[in-house]
């Protein structure tokens, strides 16, 4: 019988080594082994209650701890040998302990699986990643915010159907985006409440017969809870799915976002100038300005999708426990959360950088009849039914479209042929500083509450 073991870990049960393609095939160190730190950050935990439940002693405890962390530097500074015939990041690294300690570092395993140990670790990572990406989407805030102080009293066109609406500040506007950030946000924060409970314990299925205490892991490690069942806990991947969900939101956010940029840099708005760091060139075209960053976000957003997706489909199929499936839900987890990452950390850089040509928007806003909504409210107060007041304002819209003029521009007798209830004061709704700051209530354009907005969102951030 031979003795060529493809992987020492499992390789009793085995009467020949697995073939070399399946050995690649299977393995996922290539992928996995970013989860070195997480890895051995659980390890240390285990060993430190294996101790305390009587397992090990306190000289092999330390010896497991002293080695791990030997192991964790070998690792950063680029000497530790990956193997793939080793399969994952947990196997290479209770090789290479044991290759340094012998049989203590095959102590290290007991009362556990890799089944818990990999939910642990990728529990441990996201984690992390979470708390990075809360703070991106805080600095990215901060800097709208900022922009959005400094351009309360902008005016600009607002859009429904891409079509001039009425008219809003600048400041409004990106406090819209400041608004849906802060909805990622606490989607991101419940998400990581339920990514930060352990399974650790659940050991292959059915948990183990060893006196471990989960209670000391638990709290060595930092989550808030322990997973009540073994079960579910070596197979659960809710949190990776809940995560996705909430990145694929957000990169709608950004994307939505972006396409405004894309259309605002254009030659046909020309609404505002982005630095020149954040822009390329054409290589045939001289004049051209591309605004690449936005351009890829919006085109990186379908990986998160993507991603989104590709969990779904895995787990929908796999009966309780574990199975070899679930090795494919850390590349899809892990490109969502780089792909959120950069791309928010991209536009934290960028948004404070932009500049907006503020008389273009002006000028924007004077077309396309903004102010034909304040004509009709104007009417209204004067006694009339709205549905009567909309009808007539329709009729001097059209007077305005056949002579070239919009309403702002036209005489008071030219008014009056639509309604005698219009008299000199309309002049002072009719201008595009009038109707903004008519909307002067809480979530309105009026510059004050775009001020005061600015001011909740800098409370909202200290107090994260």
């Amino acid at each position: 019988m031979s003795t060529d073991k493809t992987n020492q870990s499992w390789g009793g049960r085995f009467s020949e080594p697995v073939d070399a393609f399946v050995a690649r095939f299977t393995a996922s160190v290539e992928f996995d082994k970013r989860l070195y730190r997480h890895d051995i950050m659980g390890s240390i935990a285990h060993a430190t209650m294996l101790e305390k439940a009587g397992v090990l002693s306190s000289d092999e405890r330390d010896q497991i701890i002293s080695n791990l962390k030997d192991i964790q530097a070998e690792i950063e500074a680029g000497t530790f040998d990956w193997r793939v015939d080793l399969e994952d990041v947990h196997m290479n690294i209770e090789a290479r302990l044991t290759d340094r300690i012998g049989v203590t570092g095959k102590k290290l395993h007991t009362g556990r699986s890799r089944n818990d140990q990999v939910a642990t670790d990728i529990r441990l990572w996201l984690r992390d990643e979470i708390d990075t990406i809360l703070a991106e989407i805080t600095r990215l805030q901060q800097g709208l915010l900022g922009l959005a102080e400094a351009e309360a009293g902008t005016i600009m066109p607002g859009f429904t159907h891409l079509q001039t609406a009425q008219p809003v500040t600048f400041g409004h506007h990106l406090l819209a985006w400041f608004e849906m950030l802060s909805r990622d946000y606490e989607r991101l924060v419940d998400c990581r409440k339920r990514t930060n409970r352990m399974p650790l314990g659940s050991a292959a299925l059915a948990g183990t017969t060893y006196p471990i205490q989960r209670e000391i892991t638990c709290e060595l490690l930092g989550f808030e809870a322990i997973s009540g069942n073994s079960l579910d806990g070596v197979s659960d991947r809710d949190f990776a799915i809940e995560f996705c969900a909430a990145a694929s939101v957000a990169m709608m956010h950004l994307s939505r976002f972006s396409e405004e940029l894309v259309l605002w840099t254009s030659a046909q708005f020309q609404f505002i100038d982005l630095p020149d760091r954040f822009c390329t060139g054409s290589s045939i075209m001289p004049q051209k300005k591309n605004p690449d960053v936005p351009e890829l976000v919006r085109g990186k957003t379908g990986r998160v999708f993507g991603a989104l997706s590709g969990l779904l489909v895995l787990m929908k199929g796999q009966p309780l426990a574990y199975n070899k499936d679930n090795q494919e839900d850390k590349e899809p987890l892990f490109d969502a959360a780089d792909t959120l990452r950069d791309s928010l950390r991209a536009f934290a850089d960028m948004v404070p950088a932009i500049k907006p040509k503020r008389e273009i928007m002006r000028e924007a806003a004077l077309r396309g009849f903004s102010t034909a909504t304040d004509l009709a409210d104007y009417l209204v107060r004067k006694g009339l039914p709205f549905r009567d007041c909309h009808e007539i304002v329709g009729h001097a819209v059209k007077y305005g479209v056949d002579t070239g003029k919009d309403l702002a521009e036209m005489s008071l007798d030219e008014l009056r042929q639509f309604s005698d209830q219009i008299d000199d004061d309309v002049f002072a709704v009719l201008t595009l500083e009038g109707s903004v700051n008519a909307r002067d209530h809480i979530g309105g354009t009026a510059p004050n509450q775009v001020r005061a907005a600015v001011q909740r969102g800098k409370a909202l951030l200290a107090s994260r």
